[in-house]
């Protein structure tokens, strides 16, 4: 973004990690607290929503790391998946959460849910997001759980970047 834009707060530090609890309380009341769980972060751009998100989960978890894009430097999709890391432990007949940060046209989130029910017979998998940009939707995901709807805005901030930069903000910024 331009240095000559001004980075404006969309949703404090704070908030997030209110609602961010919230969202972890629906997600012990699905699976219970005595079965098992692995979550599945997606690179980079949902380490900081997962780390958050784990701290609340009450069941046994067990956290793994995919990396994958269909950005590169770009504010839209390319339209192309790169698998750039999907060594994942047997899943076979395991509860699976997948956690990205943001969801827009589902590209993604399609080919890495559809692999790990296909490839690793996973018994359950559900989808937690952050953002969800329902305005941009183009394959037939939708999350399972879901903080909030961010309609159209690029946003950055709390694992969210532009170019790299910006991840490490405590807050979800937007640039007008």
């Amino acid at each position: 973004m331009s240095d000559k834009k001004e980075l404006k707060v969309l949703i404090k530090e704070e908030d997030l990690k209110k609602r961010i609890a919230e969202l972890a309380g629906d997600i012990n009341e699905y699976y219970g607290v005595q079965n098992e769980l692995t979550i599945v972060c997606v690179l980079k751009g949902a380490v900081m929503f997962f780390c958050e998100l784990a701290k609340y989960l009450k069941m046994p978890v067990r956290m793994e790391f995919v990396s994958l894009s269909s950005y590169g430097d770009a504010q839209k999709s390319s339209g192309k998946v790169s698998a750039l890391n999907l060594s994942l432990p047997p899943l076979e007949d395991k509860n699976v959460l997948v956690v990205e940060d943001i969801m827009d046209t589902g590209l993604t989130l399609n080919f890495l849910l559809d692999f790990i029910r296909s490839k690793c017979k996973a018994r359950d998998v559900k989808l937690a997001v952050m953002f969800d940009k329902k305005c941009a939707r183009k394959y037939p995901v939708k999350p399972d759980f879901s903080a909030y709807d961010v309609g159209d805005k690029f946003i950055v901030g709390f694992g969210l970047d532009y170019c790299e930069l910006q991840r490490n903000l405590p807050y979800i910024g937007y640039y007008e």
